[in-house]
This record gives C-alpha cells, structure tokens and sequence, in this order.
C-alpha cells in the first residue's frame, strides 16, 4: 500500500497543486518559496493535527475571492465548502493487509484499487451566512469607533477573519469515490470519517525532520547525547523484548542494592539527626535514604556521544557542524522509525510516510553526495517488528543541493516551479523522457549530462547556455564587466537601474557544445528565461569531391552563404543567410512553450562581421592583444598581429594556439575594472537582454 499523489488546493502558494509520488524516495527541489515546506506543513496540519490554520495560511487568491464574497450582496445558490483541501491518492494490491482500510472502500470493484483521503479546513454554506452577519455587526462596530474618535480607521476584513476563523471554518476528514473509468474523484459521494470512528493514524503514519534542525557544536548542548536518551525511551515505549534492555535493567537494580548500602554510611550522619529530633512515638522519623537508579534519567543526564582519533575519544561537539547534522539526522530516523512502529499491542500504519528536509545543511559536496548515494539503503528495510509486522517507509526528501539531485534517480525528481506569484506546480522529470520519445538518445545524453555536471540549473531563474570552456571562464568576468559598464552609464545619465545586476541574478551558466537543441525541451520544462550563446560559423562551398557533390567549409562572413551551426540552424531555421547576418537581438528572441530564449551570434561590429568569439574579440581589441602579445601564453605566430593587412578572422586562425589559454590571458592582463578591453557587441547584448526581468 502506497500514496501515489497528493493534491491541495488554497493552501499559502499551493493554490492547485498535485504531486505524484514514487514508491520508496521522492526528491522535491525548485527554487526557494515554491512551496517544498508548505508541502510539509499542510500535511502535519491535516494528519498530525499539532497545529491549527491560520488566515495567513489561505492562498492569496483565495483570500481575495473570500473576501469579495463576504463584501458582495448575494450568496450564490451553488455554494460549495471553500478552504483549504488535501486528498491523498493511495493504491493497494492483494498482498495488502486491507483490515484497517476496508471501512474506508468506496469500491467492491476489484479492478478498482484507489483510495481517495480528504481533508478540508473549509466553510460551509450555513456557516458562511454567520460570517456575512458577524462581519456586517464588526463593520458597524468598527465605524461606531471612528466616529467616536476610538479609532482613526476601521478594522480591515482581514482582521476580522484573524480573529474568529476557527468560528466559521472547520475540519473535515473524509474517504471520495474514486472512479476507474474516469479516473476522476466523485467529491459528492463519501464517508465521513470523523462520525464513522475511522482513525487516519492506523492508515497514515506521518513524521518529519524539519530543516530547523537544533544541531550546534556548542560545548555545552550536547546535541546528540540528547538524542541516545530519546532513543532509549522510544524503543522502550515499543515493549518489544530486547535484551540489552532487561541486561541494562538487571545490572541497575544490582547497583541499587550496592550503592544503598554504601549511602547507609555516607548519610548515617543526617539521618541519626532526623531520628533524633524525634516525632510523636520512637522511630515515627526513621528514615533511609537508597539508590533508585531509573534507567531513562540516566540515560538522559549521563550518556556522552564521543568520536575516536588516533586512539583518543573526543567530545562530540569537537566534530564539525556538517558531520553533527548528518549523524543527528540518522539518530533522528531511528527515533521515527521506532515512532512508526508503535506499541506491541498496536499495528504499525498501513503507510507509513517520512519527510527529510535540507539534508544538506552545514554539509559540503562529498557529504552529500554520501548521504544521498545512502539514504535509500538506510531506509530500505522500512518498518520492521520484532513480532514479524512489516511495513514499507515511502519518504520525501527536499533539497536546493545540486549535488544530491546530480547523483539521484532521474526518475524520483520531482521539480517545483512558480507558475505565477500565487500557485505552484510539481512536475515530474521522468515525464520528459516522453517529450524526447522520437529520438531517445537525446534524453538520455540530457539526463546523463545533468546528473555529472551542470544540475545547478534546477534552482536558476535564467540560464546562459554556452558553446565551450572558453565562454565559461570569461561569461562571469563579461556579466561583471556589463554590471560595472550599465551602474556608470545610468549613474552619468541620473537614473536608476530597475533590474538586478547580472552578478547578483540567480544565474546558471550551462556548457552544451553543439547540442543546445536538445536542450530545447528541457528549458521549456523548467520554464525559464535563457540565453544562447554561440557562433555564426559562416561556411562556403570550397571544392567538389570525387562524385562532383559539393564540400564545404569554413569561411570570413562575408564570403560565406549558410551557416553550419546547429542551434542557429534549429531555432531560426525559417530565417535565410542575408537576413541572418542582420537580424537585431529583439528578433532573435523565440517562444519555448512557457520560456524565452534569445540566440545570440556574432554580429557587425566596427564595419566587420566576425565568425568566432576569438575573431570578433580581436578585432575590437586589436591594440589590446598587440600590446600584450608576447605576454599571451595563448598565442603563436605573434609577428603576424604586427601587419595591418591580416584581419581579424586570419589572426584568430593562425594565431590562437589554445583557446582556453587565451581566455586566461585575457583575464590575466585586465585592469582591475576591465576597462582596457571591450565585449564583443552580441554577448554585451545578449546580457543585457538576460539582465532584464
């Protein structure tokens, strides 16, 4: 038995959201606010029922649509219960033990094995006439204050719902319809779990590690001492028979009985004095003072988690915070797990679901990898009885780590992406396998690629993607440079600058050679602005071969008839050659599904058109690399750069011995402010168009 999907609906950003879930590990990531804690918070609300809502815990949609239906004249006839909703999709099969779901069937069907959970916080169409009269009597009330200059304005709708919420909404747990045919849920036919008796906790065991973990390495917190005594009480509470219990058990009476008789001669002192001071007949206050060992106090005031180096065992907190937080985190699962399992004379849940949130705080890369490469074996064994009762663990895992979701199953990602200020989508990454269904070699290339290298850009809210090393070492140093460029420009201008500097935008600098196309499916799916930089790669025909076909090669623009890049090619393919060289940036920005993407090559600079990055930088810095060419340990034939006849494109092919090494060189013999070089007119452009929102 499994939860194969949640939905909510007007819960914070969750306004209409829906997230499936894999069997065992779900890995929840996006961006921050995309509503991985909410996902947390509406499910302990609902299930462990620690908390109440609040107003603040309404969709800000759903605040707006309240409020003008508290304000407006009429009621509308069809009113259905509003609020804040949670379904739990769950799905059984035979080898399932159904005793404790079986009263929650909406189905004999056999072929129908979906239960559908619900849970609202909502107002009903009774309960909202009393909002609609309590709230005309507090608008009354409120300008009786102003008038009577109690006040100098009225209190806000929203105060007046903070204050009485629970009056007018209230918690409903429920068992839907689920109908196979439709695979839709029949919210008008149900059980009502509450009047029925029907406990949620024997069907959903619900626990969590919250990212706000108390972990320190201060001296005195001793933050996981803590943790052995919590365990020692948790799997005690279980009852079940374990033999280092009763041996810890057995050996603290025997040192009750020693100490007693060492405590008869260490207090006879006071104790002669008490009897002496006598009472109403002899020895009324004989008194003995003895050794009452209690094993969980001991545990808690006296067990001290140490670590061995080099044949010393050091304090726990001499460990670093990283190393703390994963150790109190495996403590941690063990003491839910022994949560999970419940007394003896109590069966486990049927499901029995963990969330882990930000593993990887105070951790460095390795670690992470380490935990996640782990985790899954860690918790693999789910929940298991010494009486032979089992049940599976399915856990959520939410992280901003690229280097957990880089070595995690594609298939267990599910990415969170704002569609708008108000609502939030889930999105399952093995869908985009189907979207790449007519040439499968280039989803697995996409998801071999993001997995080892450039995974950071699951939580970017723009990408540049790049041809090769030499844009990835100079592409910070240019974005700097434009920065630095756009701050004096409006400053000279009096303006002020309405967008981010680049530099401090959630940027993420992605290589893909020659294969940005395949990359096109995927930006849709993340759904964010990028930006193409690449090489126009003039070609011509320059020979015939053997058979008379044409061969062609490269060539100066101005020579050339076609391009042979393969991502101009793909996303400007309706625009011809002549038109091409021309085009301005504003029309070389396209439509991906929900994303813009702009594709930029090089363009006419200085009465030259330049082919490559390495052509076009020489040419409007020409003095620049003369002035250090001997400096340049990127640069061959370096006489060449001395006649004025050899242009740009003749230079950057005869000259330039390694490209990397000439990125190197430039950032080598900058200026502190890189005013002694200029950037190529199509990448300055291309950034400022990222710049903006």
């Amino acid at each position: 038995m499994k939860i194969i999907k949640i939905e909510v609906e007007n819960f914070r950003l969750l306004k209409n959201f829906s997230m499936d879930l894999e069997e065992d590990l779900s890995l929840v990531i996006g961006k921050n606010n995309t509503g991985k804690t909410s996902i947390l918070s509406v499910l302990d609300k609902f299930l462990n029922e620690k908390s109440k809502f609040s107003y603040d815990d309404f969709n800000i949609d759903f605040k707006n649509e309240l409020e003008a239906l508290i304000k407006s004249g009429a009621i509308p006839e069809e009113f259905t219960p509003k609020g804040i909703k949670l379904k739990i999709f769950i799905e059984y099969n035979e080898k399932d033990d159904l005793s404790n779901v079986s009263r929650v069937l909406m189905d004999l069907d056999p072929d129908n094995n979906k239960i559908v959970l619900g849970f609202e916080y909502t107002v009903t169409y009774t309960d909202f006439f009393k909002v609609k009269t309590d709230y005309a009597a507090f608008e009354a009330n409120e300008k009786g204050k102003v008038d009577a200059k109690k006040k100098n304005k009225p209190g806000e709708i929203k105060e007046f719902l903070k204050q009485g919420l629970d009056n007018y909404f209230h918690t409903h747990k429920m068992s839907f319809e689920y109908d196979m045919a439709t695979n839709k849920v029949n919210d008008a036919n149900f059980i009502d779990l509450e009047s029925e008796g029907i406990a949620i906790k024997d069907i959903i065991g619900f626990k969590y590690i919250s990212a706000r973990r108390d972990v320190t390495n201060k001296e005195k917190e001793n933050t996981l001492s803590k943790q052995t005594s919590s365990l020692y009480k948790k799997q005690e509470d279980n009852s079940e028979k374990n033999q280092a219990t009763e041996n810890f058990k057995d050996q603290l009476s025997e040192t009750d009985s020693t100490l007693s008789e060492i405590y008869k001669d260490l207090f006879s002192d006071v104790i002669k004095k008490v009897q002496d001071f006598g009472g109403i007949k002899l020895n009324d206050t004989d008194i003995a003072i003895i050794s009452t060992l209690q094993h969980r106090e001991l545990l808690e005031g006296n067990t001290t988690v140490v670590y061995t180096h080099d044949d010393h065992k050091l304090p726990e907190h001499y460990n670093g915070l990283g190393y703390m937080n994963l150790i109190s985190m495996i403590f941690e699962i063990e003491i839910l797990v022994q949560d999970f399992k419940r007394d003896k004379d109590k069966r486990p849940a049927d499901i029995n679901l963990l969330i882990i949130e930000e593993p990887e705080a105070h951790t460095h890369p390795q670690m992470q990898y380490v935990f996640i490469k782990n985790i899954k074996k860690l918790l693999a064994e789910g929940i298991k009885r010494d009486d032979g009762i089992k049940r599976p663990l399915q856990y959520i895992i939410t992280t901003h780590s690229s280097h957990i979701v880089a070595d995690s199953d594609f298939d267990d990602i599910k990415y969170l992406k704002s569609e708008n200020k108000n609502n939030v989508v889930a999105k399952n990454l093995s869908d985009l396998r189907k979207q790449y269904d007519a040439d499968p070699s280039q989803y697995q290339f996409l998801k071999q690629y993001l997995t080892i290298s450039r995974a950071e850009i699951f939580f970017a809210d723009k990408a540049v993607l790049i041809e090769g090393d030499t844009e990835r070492i100079l592409i910070p140093t240019f974005m700097r440079k434009v920065d630095l460029e756009e701050a004096a420009r409006l400053k000279a201008e009096g303006k002020e600058d309405t967008f981010l500097p680049l530099l401090s935008q959630n940027i993420s600098i992605i290589e893909v050679g020659a294969y940005s196309q395949i990359f096109e499916k995927f930006i849709d799916f993340l759904g964010i602005k990028s930006l193409i930089l690449t090489d126009i790669d003039a070609i011509k025909v320059v020979k015939k071969d053997h058979k008379g076909q044409d061969v062609w090669g490269a060539c100066p623009v101005n020579e050339g008839t076609k391009t042979s890049n393969s991502a101009i090619n793909h996303f400007l393919k309706e625009v011809v050659w002549d038109d091409l060289k021309t085009l301005p940036v504003a029309n070389r920005t396209i439509l991906v599904g929900s994303s813009t993407v702009c594709i930029c090559y090089q363009q006419e600079e200085n009465a030259y058109h330049a082919r490559s990055f390495e052509d076009a930088f020489i040419h409007i810095n020409r003095a620049f690399v003369n002035g250090k060419k001997d400096e340049f340990q990127g640069l061959q034939n370096r006489k060449l750069f001395d006649e004025a006849a050899n242009d740009a494109y003749s230079l950057a092919g005869s000259c330039i011995k390694k490209k990397t090494h000439f990125a190197l060189d430039i950032l080598y013999h900058s200026d502190k402010d890189f005013s002694n070089w200029d950037i190529p007119a199509y990448i300055k452009n291309g950034l400022l168009w990222l710049k903006e929102d």
